[in-house]
């Protein structure tokens, strides 16, 4: 019997090789050498890579009997993966494999920037002697802020606790009660800011969190504030940080994440080059060998999974395994749903119910349930979400998850509906469904408004006291944006004119939040929501 051929294209631990086991031929390339790889990627059925080696469409096309394509790291920034989704193939990464690594390096960065260790460094290495010019701040007593209290900011809290600091938390989808069992308050940005001696940040970048904080937050900081983010680049606005930095704003800042990779190809960043009360490291959250062993050990394991055709719980692209055929079209609805329920609730639930209806309710529908999951933490939490942990990020957070099942549906034939209880007891749900031969994602209720149109990929849902006029006001402004309608639903809720409307727009691109706010002024909107669909 023939092995799968599983190809390394970036050098792997000898233990990554071991776990892969002999039931594999194992064979090497260079991945960064393109002509190489594609010539050794025709006869792979796994192609295992790091940083280096780009996976595209090329690469999918050369390969025809590639199954898996595994990243030993946890972005997928050189991984294709919609086009990796088209050609059947699956994507697997490593989403827990840093993050020790990561929150260590946080704390490492605070302790640097408050003791002034870089330029303490560079100032002995010149043969100098600053010992009264260097004098930093001890962390004891200190109020240190969590901007995003995922499994990274709990990471750091924990290992901040003994140095005996005051834990602030900021994160809409937060626990309370999880937040307190680390000895955190959670608090609003705005809070957090004026209060904090050190504010450390471990949000994603979305376009919500990007600039989160910027000149209006800074504006509000003590002057001894320090800085720290090894996150994401471009949550903390760049000019606006070196501005506070260089009047004296604040006290200090350490970076190890950036809005242009390296600094020097942006202006902004490259003038956090040039000052001295700034720590910077060129982004090695993930760069211990312990997470990169990790990250190596974890993919090699689902790659036999994958070979085997066994559930990959790390897979990103799809639930990978024995789903049933019937269940299989509806994980990227659940996916999307679960995206679509976390931009309506704005913060996390207390109790989720994933309730399937119809004929899909009579089968094993695990998957649904954790691609649910998987599409309400991707713009929640900083690492990658996956179906092994998205369950994980669900219980840290305090959140009851329920899974109901209902063969008998009315309209329809099968429904995935996604409904949360918010900390107020407010409600909100949000339903699908497969169409037609095609099986094109519908929505079909929203906030308990019936509806049937196309989910597609950008959305804006606009919630409003029904009266003449409306629709031609946020009409007009989307026209004046450039924002091309593609299609739109009305739905009131009971009564005549003055009840509550709701629309869903279907758009050819993204809208801009101020565009949504503009409009939200504009006709007295009760709620309005932009929606752009990951995949």
């Amino acid at each position: 019997m023939t092995r799968p051929v599983v190809l390394i294209a970036e050098e792997l631990s000898p233990a990554t090789v071991e776990v892969l086991g002999p039931d594999v031929e194992v064979r090497s390339v260079d991945g960064t050498d393109r002509p190489a790889l594609l010539a050794a990627v025709a006869e792979a059925d796994a192609l295992l890579v790091r940083s280096a080696t780009l996976v595209d469409a090329e690469v999918y096309a050369a390969a025809p009997k590639l199954r898996v394509v595994a990243r030993a790291g946890v972005g997928l920034d050189n991984v294709d993966v919609p086009a990796a989704t088209a050609a059947g193939v699956m994507v697997i990464n490593a989403p827990t494999s840093n993050i020790v690594s990561a929150a260590e390096l946080a704390v490492t960065l605070i302790l640097a920037s408050l003791r002034n260790l870089g330029r303490a460094d560079a100032s002995m290495k010149q043969g100098k002697w600053e010992r009264k010019a260097l004098t930093g701040t001890e962390l004891l007593g200190k109020t240190v802020g969590v901007v995003g209290f995922g499994r990274i900011g709990q990471l750091v809290a924990e290992r901040l606790a003994p140095f005996g600091v005051q834990l602030l938390a900021y994160d809409p989808y937060v626990n309370h009660t999880r937040a307190a069992e680390l000895g955190a308050r959670v608090v609003e940005l705005d809070e957090l800011m004026r209060e904090s001696d050190v504010v450390t940040v471990h949000m994603p970048k979305t376009a919500e969190t990007t600039g989160l904080i910027g000149a209006e937050q800074l504006a509000m900081a003590k002057p001894t504030l320090h800085v720290v983010n090894a996150a994401r680049g471009g949550l903390i606005d760049e000019h606006a940080l070196v501005e506070a930095l260089t009047s004296g704003r604040i006290a200090g800042a350490a970076l190890d994440v950036y809005s242009s990779e390296p600094p020097s190809a942006s202006p902004s960043a490259a003038k956090l080059l040039e000052l001295d009360n700034v720590t910077l490291t060129p982004h090695l959250g993930a760069s211990t060998a312990e997470a990169q062993e990790k990250a190596g050990i974890a993919v090699a394991q689902s790659v036999r999974l994958a070979l085997a055709g066994e559930l990959v719980p790390d897979a990103v692209n799809v639930a990978g395994g024995a789903i049933d055929d019937l269940v299989r079209p509806g994980v990227a609805l659940a996916d999307r749903l679960g995206q679509l329920f976390t931009v309506m609730a704005g913060e996390a639930p207390e109790l989720l119910d994933i309730v399937i209806r119809g004929e899909i309710a009579s089968r094993d529908v695990t998957a649904l349930k954790l691609s649910v999951l998987r599409g309400v933490f991707r713009s929640v939490v900083t690492e990658q979400v996956s179906y092994v942990n998205a369950p994980v990020l669900a219980e840290e957070r305090g959140i009851t998850v329920n899974l109901e099942t209902h063969e008998g549906t009315e309209r329809f034939r099968n429904v995935i509906q996604v409904r949360g209880t918010l900390r107020d007891g407010e409600v909100v749900s949000v339903s699908g469904t497969l169409s037609g031969v095609d099986q094109i994602h519908k929505l079909i209720e929203v906030a308990g408004h019936p509806l049937d149109v196309t989910l597609s990929d950008h959305l804006m849902m606009i919630r409003y006291e029904d009266r003449p006029g409306q629709i031609g006001q946020y009409g007009a402004l989307l026209g004046e944006a450039g924002v091309n309608i593609a299609g739109m639903q009305v739905s009131r809720a009971g009564g005549g004119p003055g009840a509550e409307a709701l629309v869903i727009l279907n758009l050819d691109q993204s809208a801009p939040r101020e565009l949504a706010e503009r409009i939200g002024e504009a006709i007295g909107a009760r709620a309005i929501h932009t929606v752009d669909i990951a995949y």
